[in-house]
């Protein structure tokens, strides 16, 4: 089955009870380009629940609206994240290139609901709870100064590839015990994943065998690190169900805090209101983080949330089974809830009104997030501290975004600057 492009599609003014009902591809370049473009076409069209096709011919709800979102974050009872709901698996294939993202029933943090994703959640919390944020900061500046030694005598750089995503999970891959030289290997597993293409399959069989020898190295010898204060726990867990929690956490944590930084640093880099901060100062660093969560969400699209029972959203008919997908990015921008906080909502403020984390039961937990502003803001920080001139080296509307309907990252942020000496010549 094939959809018509939306500029084919007739517009209804946005009333649900008039909308278009041919599905929306979701792919394309529109989702990379110029998503809220796209976002802004789908809600005229469809309303706040827009009938979407994943890869093969799936049917899906994307819901763009902010108050659907919420709703159905806020319920979960009547939308739990429990993928054996879903009511195409019957018609899956195992190589489908979105299973790693979609998922299938497992007992991981991520995967489960109800009291089994509250048996989960109270063991990994307090392990990610128990990280020191002045250990997070220590090691995120050796890090991030570690990688900016390698540039800095060069004179460019692709800070996506050199700096924003090996950055993040050098970081995660400390605090959860593993030693710094797994960290290169797990960084190319995610971006394999979350790209879904056809290594996507391959790359989720060797994150899981990176983390089931994590696992056996820690129980033999535990330190002070995620995992072994996880495998300290008294309730009882499988080294699998382990295992899974450990690739939910450095997974969640590692490209969306990436496509942060390069976000941020692209911002910085292309908006006169943000220029000031390339010539030394901090002032803008901290708008220009929380504007991409607002504008530029890392996370645009998630999946995802399934219908218990027959029920009606956005003046759509939801059937048992059905998948939604919670659109952050659509709805961070929605003209309702902006109009609702004002003007200036993204820069001014207003952060915790924004969905970039989700929200409700399944939301990103609140130490996770704290992790990554840690690392996005410190790794911003060292790399305009020690490379002050940054500047493009290509036209800004040459920038490429990476090509996932569910991700908003580029693909390279290349960029000149004046040689400088590595940390160790300054000694």
């Amino acid at each position: 089955m094939t959809s018509p492009s939306l500029s084919a599609v007739p517009a209804s003014g946005g009333c649900p009870a008039h909308a278009a009902t041919a599905p929306v591809q979701l792919g394309g370049p529109d989702f990379t380009t110029d998503p809220q473009a796209l976002y802004r076409t789908m809600r005229h069209a469809y309303g706040s629940v827009v009938p979407v096709e994943l890869a093969g011919g799936f049917p899906a709800w994307l819901v763009v609206g902010y108050r659907e979102v919420h709703q159905v974050t806020s319920d979960g009872e009547l939308f739990p994240r429990d993928v054996g709901l879903w009511n195409q698996w019957e018609h899956v294939p195992e190589d489908w290139p979105l299973l790693p993202m979609v998922g299938r029933p497992m007992p991981s943090i991520y995967f489960t609901a109800g009291a089994e994703h509250r048996r989960h959640s109270e063991m990994v919390v307090p392990a990610l709870e128990g990280v020191d944020p002045f250990e997070i900061r220590g090691h995120c500046e050796q890090l991030a100064d570690r990688l900016v030694d390698d540039i800095c005598g060069r004179g460019s750089a692709d800070l996506v590839a050199d700096f924003a995503e090996p950055l993040p999970v050098l970081v995660l891959a400390r605090l959860v015990g593993f030693p710094d030289a797994e960290g290169a290997d797990i960084a190319r597993v995610l971006k394999d994943l979350a790209d879904g293409g056809p290594g996507a399959q391959e790359a989720y069989g060797r994150f899981g065998a990176h983390m089931r020898r994590l696992v056996a190295v820690k129980r033999a010898e535990p330190g002070d690190d995620v995992t072994s204060r996880m495998l300290a726990d008294p309730e009882p867990f499988t080294d699998e169900e382990y295992a899974l929690d450990l690739m939910a956490i450095t997974a969640a944590g590692h490209l969306t805090t990436a496509d942060w930084i390069s976000n941020s640093l692209r911002l910085m880099l292309t908006e006169d209101q943000f220029a000031e901060s390339l010539a030394g100062g901090r002032r803008s660093i901290g708008d220009a983080m929380n504007e991409v969560l607002w504008e530029e969400s890392p996370t645009q699209i998630l999946a995802g949330r399934w219908a218990v029972r027959d029920t009606q959203l956005g003046g759509r008919t939801i059937k048992a089974g059905d998948m939604l997908l919670l659109g952050l990015g659509a709805a961070n921008t929605d003209p309702l809830i902006r109009q609702e906080l004002g003007p200036g909502t993204a820069s001014h403020g207003s952060n915790g009104a924004h969905l970039a984390f989700s929200h409700g039961e399944y939301r990103c937990p609140f130490p996770a997030q704290e992790i990554a502003e840690t690392i996005a803001r410190t790794g911003i920080e060292v790399i305009l501290d020690r490379l002050p001139d940054l500047r493009l080296a290509v036209p800004a509307q040459d920038l490429v975004r990476r090509p996932s309907a569910f991700l908003r990252g580029m693909n390279a942020l290349p960029v000149r600057f004046a040689p400088v000496r590595t940390t160790g010549d300054l000694l």
